[in-house]
Formats: structure tokens, C-alpha cells, sequence
């Protein structure tokens, strides 16, 4: 299983990338936990300064903008 956090205040495009994620890993068949991080300083401590960010078993893959789904199905793989 794949683990991501999706870094932000909540705000839609947050919000809407933890869906995306969810939605291409439901279509390729793949297991993932997806953990919607708000907390200011964690997320500092990521070095994301641009959100929605995005961290892939503890290493960010994406930080700024929801991340194309081309993106998404690559971190999959």
C-alpha cells in the first residue's frame, strides 16, 4: 500500500487532490492511504512552501496546484 499526505489549509484544491488520488488509485487497482495534513509547521517541516502539496511515502513528489493525473498514475507505478 502506498501512503500519501496531502499538505495544505483545506482549502478546494487540497481537498480535491486527495480525491483525485483516491479516484486513480481506485481505477488502477491500487491500495492507498491518503492523510490530509493542515497543521502549519508540519507542513514547513516538509520544506512545501507552495500547497497542495504532496508526499509520497515520505518524500515530496508535488508541492503547488492539483498534480496532473498523468503525475498521479507515475507515483502509482
Amino acid at each position: 500500500m502506498k501512503a500519501f499526505k496531502v499538505l495544505g489549509s483545506g482549502c478546494a484544491n487540497c481537498v480535491n487532490t486527495a480525491k483525485l488520488i483516491e479516484k486513480i488509485a481506485a481505477e488502477q487497482g491500487i491500495e492507498v492511504s491518503v492523510e490530509k495534513v493542515t497543521d502549519l509547521e508540519t507542513i514547513m517541516n516538509y520544506g512545501v512552501m507552495s500547497t497542495p502539496g504532496v508526499v509520497m511515502d515520505e518524500v515530496v513528489v508535488h508541492a503547488g496546484g492539483i498534480p496532473k493525473s498523468e503525475a498521479i498514475i507515475d507515483w502509482l507505478k
